[in-house]
């Protein structure tokens, strides 16, 4: 398999790694989901991941709750994921490391620039916690916030949904899909499949984003081959 990116960041999301359940950790996807990136990184591809929660917390859930506090609980449902994530891919020989935005020193790094991009050099995947460590911000601005900050060349959007459409498909069976929109016309249609923030700042900062569903076969090594699937916001 040809690789048309070499360093990419990957947001999951808490939804697609709980498969049809929607609630905690499906084992055949996780299985599913460690074989591609030891597949992606034995090529050579430096891999950092930004990992979501939903599957355990979301911030919107703590309507009676204040924000912040709701965020923080969210915040620490993604390090739930992000060590399940990395033990299995210990488990199946990837070398990885943690690194969280809130300091957790007992179970992971501290989030480190520099520490991070050694590691991503190094060819140990990077998995990436708790957001950005700030309320009010989803995982989706993190995402685009690391991605800028380590250069990645591109953004992998894996969803529970194969890409990106006007309206709900689950909700709407005529939602049309887009193949490929551009920055801002994501953002004046108010799109909902990735945060405007994020998005916003991918546009200022020329990161593409491909957005697909994490249970299309072989997805992930799909979208870093370069191949024409999902939608491409560029």
């Amino acid at each position: 398999m040809s690789l048309k990116y070499k360093r990419v960041l990957i947001k999951l999301s808490g939804e697609a790694l709980s498969g049809e359940s929607g609630f905690g950790i499906d084992q055949s996807m996780l299985e599913n989901i460690v074989r591609q990136l030891g597949e992606a990184n034995k090529m050579g591809v430096q891999i950092g991941i930004v990992i979501g929660g939903g599957n355990f917390w979301r911030g919107r859930q703590g309507t009676h709750m204040d924000r912040t506090t709701a965020d923080h609980m969210g915040m620490l449902a993604t390090v739930i994921n992000a060590l399940a994530l990395q033990d299995a891919l210990e488990r199946n020989g990837v070398q990885t490391r943690v690194q969280t935005a809130l300091p957790i020193t007992s179970v992971a790094e501290p989030y480190i620039i520099r520490r991070a991009i050694r590691h991503l050099e190094k060819g140990r995947v990077v998995i990436m916690g708790c957001g950005t460590g700030n309320p009010y911000f989803t995982t989706d601005t993190a995402a685009a916030l690391r991605a800028a900050e380590i250069r990645a060349e591109v953004i992998l959007l894996a969803k529970n949904v194969d890409g990106i459409y006007d309206c709900d498909p689950k909700k709407n069976p005529g939602a049309v899909k887009f193949n490929q929109i551009n920055h801002l016309d994501f953002i004046k249609k108010g799109l909902s499949a990735m945060d405007t923030t994020a998005v916003s700042l991918c546009m200022d900062n020329s990161i593409p984003i491909i957005a697909f569903g994490l249970s299309q076969e072989n997805s992930i090594l799909r979208a870093i081959s370069g191949e024409e699937f999902g939608t491409m916001i560029h």
